[in-house]
């Protein structure tokens, strides 16, 4: 009996345990999902990759998640996904070889996991004719900034017509350089912000390629988002190194904007008088081995406030050369401040000639022993006590530079707020050191709420022909001028 009771205990225990074992069964979901990563793919490098799982499935309908993740890539690549979780995500293919990405979707049924493979090759670029003739188009062959389109190997003249496409990268060649000729030769180059057209040397190196001359007396020069990067390995015109040149002898037009000129050897930017800078705004110029631009004093009112010249260039100045301010009997020639302070400098002597306004803010430094002189017109400088006109020598020591003569007869020569400093290196005028000179029949100046100091001589010095307003010794400050305040003869 008794073991008949246990037989039968055994019997029940092992048939309450196939029962939890088939309710356990019962109860495990069975994995439903189907990974699917797309069809393999072969790019180019550079090209952006669209990679497409929406092919994934659920048997039961049920939703489910995706998650991508690069299995390998080429070495030194940089590719990323712009999603790990969308359906359809994309990456840049950065360098040349395979790309392999594994997709895992997964739910409470469970995971499955696919893989894509993604071969990106490289798209030889096109070797530039050294003479364009006909009316000639370059497209953005590569979608990869750092690759080139085209290639120069030898100097390539335009005597037409030529269009670069948003996104053109030209490479050249060591010592080569880019001519944009007068009778026919015409540059539309026009990037966009996300697109830009660059300029590069075949090595990335500063200095390494000549650079960009214009001569063409085209309106229809234009350079938007354009980068000119690498040049100067040589005199470009001249006798100077730049990143482009823009010849006056032929008036050459052009239009720039939103341009970047960097790591040159050399100026970034060279416009010799006698061209028409048509337009001029929101440019950078960066690591230029000498000043960002060089440009005479007649382009200067054409630039903008808001492009940056301060930004690790051999000097981070708008170096002016010896030159005229040309008369100007319609308007007043305005020099602006720029929103980087950077300053202008003059190389060697100003004159002027025209009616200038030198707005508030205005730096303006002077190269040893130079002279300003205001032949014709006036010269109207008032700045704000918050935004002070600063007129000083290159190098901020008293004595520096030679000083200002004013020989006009016009009430609109005026100074308010100004700080001059630094002049009176030499005689300016009967043997008289002086930071201002008022000189000549008529001649008269308005200096007021001003500070003059550091000079050599007189901090002002007036001819017995000059007026200037009789409270000046008052309404001013004089420091540090060696020979005294001002001597009225």
């Amino acid at each position: 009996m008794l073991k008949s009771k246990k037989i039968l205990l055994t019997a029940l225990s092992l048939t309450l345990f196939l029962g939890s074992c088939k309710e356990d069964e019962e109860v495990k979901p069975t994995n439903t999902l189907t990974a699917r990563a797309g069809a393999d793919q072969n790019v180019h490098t550079g090209d952006v990759v669209s990679l497409d799982g929406s092919g994934s499935t659920d048997s039961e309908s049920k939703p489910f998640d995706y998650r991508w993740a690069f299995a390998k890539k080429p070495a030194g690549s940089t590719a990323a996904l712009n999603s790990t979780t969308n359906t359809k995500p994309k990456f840049t293919a950065d360098l040349p070889g395979e790309y392999e990405l594994e997709l895992t979707t997964s739910n409470a049924n469970g995971e499955s996991k696919d893989k894509v493979l993604i071969t990106a090759t490289v798209i030889e670029p096109i070797v530039l004719e050294a003479n364009i003739k006909a009316k000639t188009t370059l497209e953005d062959r590569i979608a990869n900034p750092a690759i080139p389109d085209y290639i120069v190997n030898a100097s390539v003249t335009v005597n037409a017509e030529l269009t670069l496409k948003p996104g053109v990268v030209i490479a050249f060649a060591r010592d080569t350089r880019l001519e944009v000729n007068d009778n026919g030769g015409i540059l539309l180059a026009k990037g966009d912000s996300l697109n830009p057209i660059r300029l590069i040397g075949k090595e990335t190196t500063k200095g390494f390629w000549a650079g960009v001359v214009f001569r063409s007396s085209s309106s229809a020069n234009t350079l938007e988002y354009v980068q000119v990067l690498h040049a100067g390995s040589k005199a470009l015109y001249s006798g100077k190194k730049a990143g482009m040149a823009i010849a006056g002898a032929s008036k050459a037009q052009i239009t720039i904007k939103n341009c970047l000129f960097e790591k040159n050897d050399g100026y970034g930017l060279w416009l010799e008088r006698g061209i028409i800078l048509t337009s001029f705004s929101s440019n950078v110029f960066k690591d230029n081995s000498e000043a960002g631009i060089l440009l005479d004093a007649d382009n200067v009112a054409n630039l903008d406030a808001n492009s940056v010249f301060t930004n690790g260039n051999g000097r981070n100045v708008v170096e002016i050369p010896a030159s005229q301010l040309s008369k100007n009997i319609t308007a007043e020639v305005v020099w602006k401040a720029f929103k980087d302070k950077t300053p202008y400098r003059v190389l060697e002597s100003l004159t002027v000639d025209a009616n200038w306004k030198i707005m508030p803010g205005v730096v303006i430094e002077m190269s040893a022993g130079a002279r300003m002189s205001i032949d014709e017109g006036y010269i109207n400088a008032i700045g704000t006590e918050a935004s002070k006109i600063v007129i000083r020598g290159a190098e901020n020591t008293p004595a520096f530079w030679r000083g200002l003569i004013c020989y006009t007869t016009s009430q609109k020569n005026v100074f308010e707020y100004v700080d001059i400093s630094g002049g009176g290196s030499i005689p300016q005028v009967s043997g008289k050191k002086t930071n201002i000179a008022v000189y000549g029949s008529q001649a008269r100046f308005q200096i007021k709420k001003s500070k003059i100091s550091g000079s050599g001589g007189y901090g002002i010095y007036v001819n017995y022909q000059a007026s200037v307003n009789e409270d000046i010794e008052t309404v001013n400050t004089f420091e540090d001028n060696v020979q005294g305040k001002i001597l009225k003869e």
